[in-house]
């Protein structure tokens, strides 16, 4: 009878394990901010990337964990020998969420959405270069660019590039319907977005049934909610204090990865004094960014001395060029006629790195004689404000989109740099597709940034992912904002 009970025991024991193993199927992931709405093709938000980026969207391309480019929709693809001409050979048998089917007349539709004269497209400057888009037949589509592009199809993986259907679009920024793994399923507004393995995928399935994004801004909340395990990860975990914490505890793993984020002090450079370079300069000497890194960041983070990665093979160094002087800082505000200094606006937007490092900057600013007026802002109204209206004097925000130097070649951009040369060279780069030639530019443009002091260049922001130890599959780096799921799975 012993036996048999004990028997009987271990069984009972394994079948609840194997229950409560099959019962983990879904996976809650914290982010600090919440979509401001939910087309990515409409908005700088890179929140609305962090949780729909190839869940719930896919592009022609689409980036992996590494930063590579691959075939998403479009299966494969053909370049005219002259580089103009791309032809995409789509994917047969896709379906968007609402069960439509996405053929070539989808992807005409998307682009030249994107580029058209009243597109709303954060990233409009990606199709500028397109001529025209035809449809050949319903699985072949064919991109005519006004001159060779190296970056066509790195800039077809961009969450902005993703494509859309004419049946949905009306509702896209509240319901999202895409062709992805996951499709939408609710949102909580302040809370959470829930959603649900798409059963018709045309590739390979999620393993998860089900995916929630919580949305939680304080960092002090997000220690609490990830310690007690009410989350089963924090992606860009915001109290890198804490990290230590995590590490001791063999209930977590800790990531800390790098991304594409140049964390810079975004400067308007249509606004007096801000116009004088002098000023400009002054700002970037008084800014001691291990200062920033260590009391906002708590040593996680990489300076930079430009808005270009580290990790890029082509970065090049120049945090010489604004390199901690107050003494020089001063001196420079005397010749520009500022002795006495001046006030501006610091427009900070909700992110730990913005709000805390706002206070550090603030103070390093006072030391030479700038004081600012601090407004913290929700992430919808710095949009408006900011970004929009180019309402501001200074500001703090990390400009997470890939190799992205190119934004300041946009004159009408929100810190307003208007330089012909650089835009010369960034026109020359983009029709440009040897590597050596590339580089150069590269460096070029990195350095006439830098000299110009455009803005008050930080640090590269690192990714610290907290997660439930048994969690597998999720990204370590952000070669793009996103937080892919589709191979997310519970050992």
């Amino acid at each position: 009878m012993k036996s048999i009970r004990s028997i009987a025991a271990v069984s009972a024991f394994v079948a609840m394990a194997v229950s409560a193993q099959a019962q983990q199927s879904d996976v809650t992931v914290a982010i600090q901010l919440e979509p401001p709405h939910l087309d990515p093709t409409s908005a700088a938000a890179g929140a609305i990337d962090s949780v729909l980026y190839t869940n719930v969207f896919e592009g022609l391309t689409r980036f992996t964990s590494t930063g590579a480019v691959v075939p998403a929709l479009a299966k494969s693809w053909t370049i005219s020998e002259d580089g103009m001409t791309y032809t995409f050979a789509l994917n047969e048998g896709v379906t968007f969420h609402d069960g439509t089917t996405m053929d070539a007349e989808d992807v005409k539709f998307s682009l030249d959405r994107a580029r058209g004269e009243d597109s709303a497209n954060a990233q409009k400057a990606l199709f500028a270069g397109i001529a025209e888009v035809t449809v050949v037949d319903p699985a072949t589509v064919q991109v005519t660019l006004t001159q060779a592009n190296g970056n066509f199809l790195f800039n077809m993986a961009w969450g902005d590039a993703v494509i859309v259907a004419p049946e949905s679009i009306e509702g896209i920024k509240q319901t999202p319907i895409g062709t992805g793994a996951f499709k939408f399923a609710n949102w909580v507004e302040g809370d959470r977005i829930e959603l649900v393995r798409n059963e018709a995928y045309w590739g390979t399935p999620a393993v998860l049934d089900a995916a929630t994004f919580k949305f939680i801004s304080d960092p002090t909340a997000a220690f609490a909610a990830m310690m007690a395990q009410d989350i089963d990860a924090f992606a860009g975990f915001p109290a890198p204090e804490n990290l230590p914490l995590f590490e001791a505890d063999p209930r977590f793993s800790v990531m800390v990865g790098s991304t594409e984020g140049e964390t810079i002090l975004s400067t308007n450079n249509k606004m007096p004094p801000l116009d004088n370079v002098k000023v400009r300069r002054a700002i970037a000497h008084a800014i001691n960014r291990q200062e920033i890194i260590d009391g906002a960041m708590f040593g996680v983070g990489t300076p930079i001395g430009t808005h270009f990665a580290p990790h890029n093979p082509d970065y090049i160094d120049l945090t010489a060029n604004s390199a901690y002087d107050p003494d020089l800082a001063r001196q420079l505000l005397a010749e520009a006629g500022l002795a006495d200094g001046f006030t501006t606006t610091l427009k900070l937007p909700p992110p730990s790195y913005a709000r805390r490092g706002g206070e550090i900057i603030a103070a390093q600013l006072r030391a030479v004689g700038i004081q600012t007026e601090i407004s913290n802002l929700e992430w919808a109204q710095w949009l408006e404000e900011v970004f929009r209206g180019k309402d501001y004097g200074l500001t703090i925000v990390s400009h997470t989109e890939p190799f992205d130097i190119g934004i300041y070649a946009r004159p009408e951009y929100y810190f307003q740099y208007d330089n012909a040369a650089f835009q010369d060279v960034i026109t020359t780069l983009t029709a440009t597709n040897d590597a050596a030639a590339r580089t150069e530019l590269l460096a070029k443009a990195q350095t006439m940034i830098s000299e110009e002091y455009v803005n008050g260049y930080l640090f590269q922001l690192a990714y610290p992912v907290v997660a439930d130890a048994r969690l597998k599959g999720l990204w370590t780096n952000q070669p793009t904002q996103g937080n892919p799921l589709t191979e997310v799975t519970w050992e």
